[in-house]
């Protein structure tokens, strides 16, 4: 009997909130990951009890929150009013409940739907929620969103507020960790965004007097700035921003304190104003890109019910500042025409050295355009593209179904390439070959990207000549043997993206795939490892008779089993710099400079000797 025939009442069925949730935790929390990317949902779970903390202290209740993270459990404790007593159970536990839907209570909160800390709560395995107020206590106690205790409200001298506990479930998330870098810049966002609170996590404090001044000082530290900060603000709105020696623009943007690293329509209306002042202040019709090359920025803008592309908020898609107020794009123009336009009279030097960063970025791009136009008749003239790129199907822009999905490996050699291509989903996976090691970029300028062919092809198969807005795939993977010439060609290939497109780092979509170092089959069983650590403790477990293979390239996986690898299961790094650690410049000089002999006194101070394997580890 056809299957469509087997369509009838019993296959109607109706879940209730948890089981939604657990069943399509992507709604929600966006991807699940395991911890190695600031959109994870481990950190998204986290976020979603740290907001209504937030929440409270923009209310004007609560000035501290106490936040622990250990291996696998978090806490958070705030100081504001706390949760009714009376509507504790409910408040985590029945869809659609909360104070965020009365504008009254919350005029310009982030999380307006009444989803996140039920989310939190059905994708805990251990899930705790407790609430002081007025000396009275309650607590209430879950288990994968089902009500396992609920106390009786006592007396207590512990000071107002709410505590929660939580264990993600690890069948949700297996295998998952905590990045302490990305925790830290999750943390840092939230005191830059709220100068007036203090927040401690696991006994280090995070505090911020200057607000978004503060955050653009320090993802500027290690960059030569061409002018001192320009920090304004009023009712609602703060931008800092300057500009740089590096190339490219790099913005941090934020609704009601929610970092939105996809922008959305304040960061359009922000780009919009800005250039129309400019150019009104100059009186010049400058074009868009010189203004912007450049340009570090942090803007934050508060608006009432905003409208998020997704649950996970990571792009803004409202129009307006409000359900009945002006455009966003009005209500910048009207800002920047008065604040941006004092400050440009009141800092002489400051316009004046804006304009030079200009007129220099106009000098530099008439002498790309000759460049350019070599490069692009050099590429008709062969058909070397075609050979160096195996493309998806589906790009990230321009945004079409599936675009979050798309990815690029950059492969070095016929044989890596030739395997991933195999293997690969033609659909969201690219592929992109290179001959060999590229080009030392180093400070070199940027009319390398176009006159070394290697470059030029990869820069072009990427989309970045317009900027990271437009970049073609949400993912460019370093896919590299893991050998001494596989680190030294991603050491390369991280040159040449920090020193020309370092935006691409900033908004995470440079990642480094990691593939098995060891095979060990033993009988019908066959494990891939990752590490020696992960193989000694196999083989353990194994057969005298279990055969081991080291593998020492890509190529040398066949595509069978590199299907494994950049699937489902596909472990990535992400390239994540910390502007708080060792300046770019000075990392760029010291692994890629001509300091050699420097290097290999590091290199000789650094050996280590390894016990030889055993008889059991050779087999």
């Amino acid at each position: 009997m056809p299957a469509e025939n087997n369509y009838d009442e019993s296959s109607i069925k109706s879940l209730d909130w948890r089981e939604h949730i657990r069943l399509r935790p992507g709604m929600y929390i966006g991807r699940l990951g395991s911890g190695t990317q600031r959109d994870d949902g481990i950190y998204v779970l986290i976020k979603e009890i740290i907001d209504n903390s937030i929440d409270e202290h923009l209310m004007g209740y609560g000035k501290k929150i106490e936040i622990t993270v250990s291996h696998h459990e978090v806490s958070v404790r705030d100081y504001g009013r706390g949760i009714p007593l009376g509507k504790i159970v409910d408040c985590v536990s029945i869809m659609n409940t909360g104070a965020k839907y009365d504008s009254k209570a919350f005029q310009k909160s982030v999380g307006l739907n009444g989803v996140g800390t039920k989310a939190v709560n059905a994708l805990s395995r251990h899930f705790s929620v407790s609430s002081v107020r007025s000396g009275e206590k309650k607590t209430a106690t879950f288990s994968l969103g089902l009500l396992k205790q609920e106390s009786q409200v006592s007396k207590s001298r512990e000071k107002s507020g709410t505590f929660v506990t939580f264990i993600p479930d690890d069948e949700i998330f297996p295998d998952y960790r905590f990045r302490p870098e990305l925790l830290e810049d999750m943390l840092w966002n939230y005191a830059y965004l709220n100068t007036g609170i203090t927040l401690v996590c696991n006994n280090t404090t995070y505090r911020s007097l200057r607000g978004l001044e503060d955050l653009l000082s320090k993802k500027t530290q290690d960059m030569q700035l061409c002018y001192p900060i320009c920090h304004i603000q009023s009712h609602d709105i703060e931008v800092a921003f300057t500009h740089t020696e590096v190339t490219g623009e790099l913005c941090y943007s934020f609704v009601n304190g929610q970092y939105t690293p996809m922008g959305g329509t304040h960061h359009l209306a922000f780009r919009d104003s800005f250039v129309r002042t400019i150019r009104h202040f100059f009186d010049k019709n400058f074009e868009t890109t010189d203004i912007k090359n450049g340009l570090n920025v942090a803007v934050c803008v508060r608006i009432q019910e905003p409208v998020f592309e997704s649950q996970t908020k990571t792009r803004l898609g409202s129009n307006t500042i409000s359900p009945e107020g002006p455009t966003l794009r009005s209500w910048f123009h009207d800002f920047f025409g008065k604040e941006l336009d004092l400050w440009l009279h009141k800092n002489p030097e400051s316009a004046a050295a804006l304009l030079e960063k200009i007129q220099l970025s106009m000098r530099e791009r008439a002498e790309l355009s000759s460049v350019k136009k070599v490069a692009k008749e050099r590429l008709k003239k062969t058909d070397l593209y075609n050979k160096k790129l195996r493309d998806s199907k589906v790009h990230y822009y321009p945004p079409q179904k599936g675009s979050e999905h798309t990815m690029i490996f950059i492969t070095e050699g016929d044989s890596a390439s030739g395997s991933i291509t195999k293997s690969r989903d033609p659909r969201y996976q690219a592929v992109f070959s290179l001959r060999g090691k590229p080009l030392n970029s180093y400070g070199m300028k940027k009319k390398v990207v176009y006159e070394n062919e290697e470059f030029y092809l990869l820069a072009h198969a990427c989309r970045l000549e317009h900027g990271v807005e437009q970049i073609r795939y949400k993912k460019i993977i370093l896919a590299t043997d893991a050998d001494v010439d596989g680190m030294h060609i991603r050491l390369l290939l991280l040159t040449f993206f920090l020193s020309f497109y370092p935006e691409v780092v900033h908004q995470q979509h440079l990642f480094v795939l990691e593939t098995p170092l060891f095979r060990i089959r033993d009988g019908k069983e066959c494990h891939y490892l990752y590490s020696e650590a992960e193989r000694n403790h196999t083989l353990e477990n194994c057969s005298s008779a279990a055969e081991v293979t080291r593998f020492k390239g890509l190529g040398e996986i066949s595509p069978h089993e590199f299907r494994l690898f950049i699937g489902e299961h596909m472990r990535l790094s992400p390239v994540i710099y910390d502007p708080s650690q060792d300046s770019l410049a000075k990392i760029l000089t010291f692994y890629m400079g001509k300091n050699t002999h420097e290097r290999r006194d590091f290199i000789v101070s650094h050996l280590r000797e390894k016990p030889p394997l055993d008889i059991k580890q050779q087999a």
